[in-house]
């Protein structure tokens, strides 16, 4: 005796797609504008210490840089801040020499570098 088979085709839930697109558009605007807002703000926190010394910098090779015409070496981990406060690497810097302030370290290799704005640069340097 032979048993019947019955197959049964059972079509998946229909799917509200018009929610999920709006849905989703929304979360996409929303975390656009969440990002914009974070780049604005970690731009305005910028903060260059006290006693760094202002100085004409160009890249040389690897990690070697020249601040007002003297070599100078930069330490294993320094940081190079563009105007926008971000990391460059300093064979990322262009050829010509730029504004800077700058921190050495106990050995007088330099630590950290931040090319000045234009109106950062118009700031007088604090007596010390």
């Amino acid at each position: 005796m032979l048993g019947s088979v019955v197959q049964v085709h059972l079509s998946p839930p229909p799917i509200p797609v018009r929610r999920i697109v709006i849905r989703s558009v929304g979360i996409a605007i929303l975390a656009a504008a969440a990002l914009v807002s974070a780049g604005v703000a970690f731009a305005q926190l910028r903060s260059i210490p006290e006693d760094a010394k202002r100085g004409h910098l160009r890249y040389v090779k690897e990690t070697i840089v020249e601040i007002d015409g003297e070599p100078a070496r930069l330490t294993p981990g320094a940081q190079i801040r563009n105007t926008d406060n971000r990391i460059l690497l300093p064979s990322a810097l262009p050829q010509d020499s730029l504004l800077v302030k700058y921190v050495t370290d106990t050995g007088g290799m330099v630590h950290r570098v931040w090319i000045l704005t234009q109106e950062e640069a118009a700031k007088p340097d604090k007596k010390q």
